[in-house]
């Protein structure tokens, strides 16, 4: 008995090697990954046959051998037989191969498929539809592909860059634009000028001057949301006859400064806060900065392109004190009327707060002294701001002094390359930006915009409409063919002197009519956001969709559509300009 006893131990022990061995290959096999085929499919058979139960005898023989032995021990098992078990318990259990589970489909990351079929889909039948009788073929498949880029950057199947990027594919794959034409517009300073404002922002908000800069203005004006606004609309204002550069004026001074508020007061972009303070105040500030241009000969690079052509088509100088006299009333007005306008239809939700001036002056006070990084950016800032104003007698260019500004925050180290690198929305506004200038360019170049003015003027001209009609008729397909144009130079340049001598051979007063086209040609840059070199900086912080900005640019631009020609018609006519 003794012996059979003994025998099924070792046969137990032989078994429980066998099963050993089979395990530990099991385990190293699935630890690395290669688990073999009789495991994956069979590893219970494997299992069993290792262990000296592969069929029913040897199992009932197996357990009748462990019945007698407990018997003649009293009814216990041996400790022998006990922990035999127990071990094969723990074998049997580190062998068990887990259920396999289905990996979870990855989501889908490529292009929002409807947006793009949209998109697509316009581009190819325009490009299909025969060119009307004097449009060049290329200029007509150029405009196919410009209005598919348009529908595709309005929709978004991909971020903006990504579609501007594919457009420029489709000019070059077609041949409609040569490599170099397509991308000729990254040799264009005004992409660059916008993308430096980003790395400014970036200095700015890194070194804590623009927290202590925005805690002062909410110290001044903060104890509403609209005497907030109000304070950085007007000082705008105050530097647009300094700074010819809107680009420089939004992006350098104040888009630095107004993304600083909003995370003040706890406006953030991406957490659902973006319209607590940051929506309202970015679009206020955008709107408000063509109207500001509009109101000084200074204001914006392109007006005196506009009194070139205005004294070529009637022979009449504008003066830098003329433009400026007839915007007052109609300027000032817009100034007042728009942000508070915005508040009411676009509100933030954040009205009023008693206590931010308070805890302003706290926080300014817990900031201590500025710090030597804050030191070197508000330096570097007032040098940069300096050469935007007298960059005209110093002969440098609004770019080359921004380029000079960001050079000395890099050596410096109060910006590095890296956090550059980092600004994705600084690259992808100058590659849509500059995507869209160059489709636009050509437009002009290959005639499209000579054709349009041209059928304009014939069909109105053609009317028998008094002058005031025929002049309103005018104003608007001027103002609003500006989706059309991704620069107000490229616009002013394209269509001015066309409607500025048909509305003059209708009988418009000469004078009347080139101050009002060349207040509008500033005005028409807030319908899209890329019209006017502060549309893209203060887009690309990312706090209104694009669908919001498109719609209230047309409602405020309806806006100041009357505000300038009714009120300022009235003005207008005090002066005698009518």
């Amino acid at each position: 008995m003794a012996g059979a006893a003994a025998t099924a131990i070792v046969g137990g022990g032989g078994a429980l090697l066998g099963l050993g061995v089979q395990a530990e290959h099991l385990n190293l096999a699935r630890d690395g990954n290669r688990l073999p085929a009789t495991f994956s499919k069979g590893g219970t058979a494997a299992l069993v046959l290792a262990t000296g139960l592969s069929s029913p005898s040897r199992r009932s023989s197996g357990l009748f051998k462990q019945e007698g032995l407990r018997r003649r021990n009293g009814g216990h098992r041996s400790t022998a037989d006990s922990s035999f078990q127990k071990s094969l318990q723990l074998r049997a259990s580190a062998t068990a191969v887990p259920a396999v589970t289905a990996k979870p489909a990855e989501p889908w990351q490529g292009a929002a498929l409807k947006p793009l079929a949209a998109s697509l889909l316009i581009g190819v039948v325009l490009w299909y539809i025969p060119a009307p009788t004097g449009v060049a073929k290329n200029a007509w498949q150029l405009l196919a592909i410009f209005l598919a880029t348009i529908v595709g950057i309005i929709t978004q199947p991909l971020p903006l860059g990504a579609v501007a990027l594919m457009g420029l594919g489709a000019c070059v794959l077609t041949r409609t634009l040569t490599f170099a034409a397509a991308f000729s517009a990254f040799g264009d300073p005004i992409p660059w000028l916008i993308a430096l404002a980003f790395f400014f922002a970036r200095g700015f908000i890194k070194t804590g001057l623009g927290n202590r800069v925005a805690y002062q203005f909410v110290a001044l004006f903060g104890k509403t949301s609209l005497g907030l606004g109000y304070s950085l609309v007007f000082s705008e204002a105050l530097l647009a006859p300094a700074i010819p550069s809107v680009s420089a004026r939004a992006g350098g001074i104040f888009l630095p400064l107004v993304k600083a508020l909003c995370l003040a007061c706890g406006s953030n972009v991406g957490d659902g806060t973006e319209e607590k303070l940051g929506a309202w105040l970015m679009l206020t500030c955008f709107q408000t900065s063509v109207i500001s241009s509009a109101m000084f000969l200074t204001g914006m690079a392109a007006n005196p392109l506009s009194v070139n052509l205005a004294a070529g088509a009637i022979g009449q100088t504008i003066g830098w004190t003329d433009w400026a006299v007839a915007a007052l009333v109609p300027g000032m007005v817009s100034l007042l009327v728009v942000p508070l306008f915005l508040y009411l239809i676009y509100p933030p939700t954040i009205k009023s707060s008693p206590d931010a001036p308070k805890l302003a002056k706290e926080r300014l006070e817990k900031m201590g002294p500025m710090t030597k990084n804050e030191i070197i950016m508000g330096v570097t800032l007032v040098g940069t701001v300096g050469l935007w104003i007298f960059g005209g007698v110093l002969k440098v260019d609004a770019v080359t002094s921004a380029i000079l500004g960001l050079s000395v925050l890099l050596i410096t180290g109060v910006v590095t390359w890296k956090e550059c690198l980092a600004e994705s929305v600084a690259w992808d506004t100058l590659t849509w930006f500059a995507a869209l200038i160059a489709m636009a360019g050509y437009l002009n170049k290959y005639g499209l915009i000579a054709w349009f003015s041209q059928t304009v003027v014939k069909v109105v001209g053609g009317l028998g409409l008094s002058w005031q009609l025929s002049f309103g008729i005018l104003v608007l397909l001027y103002f609003y063919s500006h989706y059309f144009f991704a620069s107000g130079a490229a616009h002013i340049g394209a269509m001015f002197t066309a409607f500025l001598s048909v509305a003059t051979a209708l009988g418009t007063p000469p004078l009347f009519g080139a101050l009002v086209l060349s207040f509008l040609s500033n005005l028409m840059g807030g319908i899209t956001h890329y019209g006017i070199g502060s549309a893209p900086v203060f887009y690309g912080a990312n706090y209104v969709p694009l669908s919001k900005w498109w719609g209230y640019g047309f409602i405020v631009s309806v806006v100041n559509i009357i505000i300038w020609l009714g009120l300022g018609g009235i003005w207008w006519k005090m002066l005698g300009l009518l």
